[in-house]
């Protein structure tokens, strides 16, 4: 049987063409820009130093300008004051080098005194000794030359005259004049000095023209909405001022401390470690350990013992996570924005193409590039690839959990959100959008019955584990650390309009309001409409009003009369789709002749929907309100109770709320 030979990949529409060359353009563009940067690093670096430069030293710039100095003054002002202390920083640390490099050989017979003791606490030369010994010997064996005499060869009779050794042969070099020595002398200065040069004429030019900068980045950029992305960039430019001399600040306070403790423990070169340990910070979870190897190595070298080994590793196990773990969340507020991949993949990316310097700058370059992916819509992918915010909005990740049937994490995180907001914005703009997601993907027959179902059961489950949360908005003082919950807060404002709604008391309701269930919340059509009513029937019950759940079937005409409505007061009939006009106006009349004196509260939450659409929805079903979204729907039923008017709004211990 002949083999089916493999058909090579042919586009068949235009479409799929144009993906392809795309996608293949955008390979060779990666791949050039990748080796502009290894090839162009001399140019590149200073470049790249010098705009993280422009970001720390921007703020200083803005102050002297807020006392009127003028903008040119300002800046050569702070850029001679900001080099000269790091021509100082840069002297000391040749000092401490210099004063090092002297002091090392007096170590010597401290570590081979330790590495003899370490030998002598095994028993006897252990088989690892005697191995190692063996292999030895071989090596000088294999090293012998092929034709090297041997004792017994005929070549070494007695007697016989050796062959005459070499003659050595001095080569000396002439004396080299003034000029030659000048230019060893400057050759190894040159380099550093051209870097430092690039570095200061782009500090001074571009905090000078930040303005123009800005404009040209738009330019290149190509936005259509001009005062939208230079508000987007200015903000984005202020932020990454902002978070770079803070983390300037707390990294050199940082390596003060390790500096100063390192000096109290008799650590050689101490204000060195203490630079290198400020500067090594700058790398997430992998500098602090590079910055106390050696340190740690040194206190193993001068101690003839091992009390300054540990009193080295004490103080950075103690002062590390202090500082991480403490003082980083309170003046950062949040996380950097970057994920624990990125930081890794970034070092290893910066480092590969530029070396130490680049190891030192991964971190702070990939920041600026995900600002600039969170503000410029082209750049989207590279806030996608490295920010710590989740690749899905919450509203998809609340529908995807339901769908995958975990409730449990979907309650956890809702949890955190809350720290920040109300259960009811949760709802609204996270829970009820994750279900509009649903009733889509329903519309266009891509959820069978079983996962509906399964949707169902979910949101069922979610809402009860929420079942204890109080629906008050919660304190300033507290607030999210989860990078999903923070990304859900920043995507949610506070509703003003039901934010405050009050908690109610089963005994101070008017009379036809204290039955067990006074809410009712009935599905529309679907089982996803039944979910939406699960989680308005929990707020509802939260606030006081007991309320049960019916679902769509019980609609129809058989069951509509078979429906136990003992003590209901209120309906609200929920629909997430818009193309139910009709069936919306037969179900509104079925609830009318089965509870001609109760109130019925059409919720419509269609996404996008039109407010006067809305309202031809209501006349047209003749329902007596309606409602946009969970939240205005439980401030309708609490001010349907008439609660406002008697002043039965003040119940604000939760246990004497109405029972479920």
């Amino acid at each position: 049987m002949r083999p089916v030979a493999r058909q090579p990949f042919k586009p068949r529409t235009t479409e799929e063409l144009m993906a392809l060359l795309s996608a293949v353009a955008t390979a060779i563009l990666t791949v050039i820009i990748i080796s502009m940067l290894y090839f162009g690093r001399d140019i590149f670096v200073p470049v790249a130093l010098a705009v993280l430069l422009s970001f720390v030293l921007a703020p200083l710039v803005g102050m002297l300008q807020r006392i009127r100095v003028p903008r040119g003054l300002a800046v050569v002002s702070v850029v001679v004051v900001a080099f000269m202390l790091i021509f100082a920083m840069g002297s000391l640390l040749a000092a401490q080098l210099t004063q090092l490099a002297g002091d090392l050989p007096r170590y010597q017979s401290t570590i081979s005194e330790k590495i003899q003791a370490f030998r002598d606490t095994k028993a006897g030369r252990g088989t690892l000794e005697r191995a190692s010994d063996m292999l030895k010997d071989l090596s000088k064996e294999l090293d012998k030359p092929k034709d090297a005499p041997s004792a017994r060869s005929p070549g070494m009779i007695a007697g016989s005259n050796p062959s005459a050794p070499p003659v050595p042969v001095e080569v000396r070099q002439p004396d080299p004049g003034a000029l030659e020595s000048l230019r060893t002398l400057i050759s190894p200065l040159i380099h550093p000095l051209a870097t430092t040069g690039i570095i200061i004429i782009f500090v001074v030019f571009i905090l000078i023209q930040r303005e123009d900068l800005r404009n040209r980045f738009i330019r290149l950029a190509g936005s259509s909405d001009l005062q939208r992305t230079t508000a987007a960039l200015d903000d984005a430019a202020s932020r990454l001022s902002k978070l770079f001399l803070t983390q300037l600040i707390l990294n050199g306070a940082f390596g003060v401390v390790i500096g100063t403790g390192l000096w109290f423990i008799g650590i050689p070169s101490a204000i060195l470690w203490g630079i290198l340990a400020a500067a090594l910070r700058f790398v997430p979870y992998v500098g602090a350990v590079i910055a106390a190897a050696f340190p740690l190595a040194l206190a193993v070298a001068i101690d003839p013992g091992w009390s300054m080994l540990l009193w080295t590793l004490a103080l950075f196990l103690v002062v590390e996570p202090l500082v991480g773990h403490v003082v980083e969340p309170m003046v950062y507020g949040r996380s950097t924005g970057l994920s624990p991949v990125a930081v890794v993949a970034s070092a290893t990316f910066w480092t590969a193409l530029w070396g130490p310097i680049g190891f030192v700058l991964a971190t702070p370059l990939t920041i600026c590039l995900v600002v600039l992916g969170r503000h410029v819509e082209r750049l989207e992918f590279l806030d996608v690839m490295f920010g710590d915010r989740p690749a899905l909005s919450p509203p998809e990740i609340f529908y995807q959990r339901m769908l995958a049937g975990d409730p449990t994490e979907a309650a956890e995180k809702a949890e955190e959100f809350l720290k920040e907001r109300s259960l009811a914005s949760y709802y609204d703009e996270v829970a009820l959008k994750g279900l509009q997601l649903a009733q889509a993907d329903a519309e266009r027959n891509t959820l069978d019955q079983e996962r509906l179902t399964k949707i169902r059961d979910a949101v069922s489950e979610f809402a009860a584990d929420l079942a204890d949360q109080d629906d008050r908005p919660p304190a300033k003082s507290s607030s999210t650390t989860d990078a999903e919950a923070s990304s859900a807060v920043e995507g949610v404002a506070e509703n003003t309009a039901n934010e405050h709604l009050p908690y109610l008391r089963r005994e101070t309701l008017p009379p036809d309001w204290q039955g067990e269930h006074p809410v009712l919340c009935v599905a529309g059509r679907t089982l996803i409409d039944e979910a939406a009513a699960i989680m308005l029937a929990q707020l509802s019950t939260e606030h006081g009003l007991a309320a049960r759940v019916e679902a769509a079937a019980s609609l129809s005409t058989t069951n509509v009369f078979r429906l136990d409505t003992t003590g209901v007061a209120i309906v609200c009939l929920v629909y997430l789709d818009a193309r139910a006009a009709a069936h919306m106006r037969y179900s509104v009349r079925r609830l009318r002749r089965k509870l001609p004196k109760a109130t019925i509260i059409l919720g419509c939450w269609v996404k996008d929907m039109d407010p006067a659409a809305l309202e031809l929805l209501r006349e047209g079903a003749k329902a007596d309100l309606v409602a946009t979204s969970i939240g205005e729907a439980v401030r309708l039923c609490i001010e349907a109770t008439g609660a406002r008017e008697h002043g039965h709004e003040a119940g604000t211990d939760k246990s004497t709320t109405a029972a479920a």
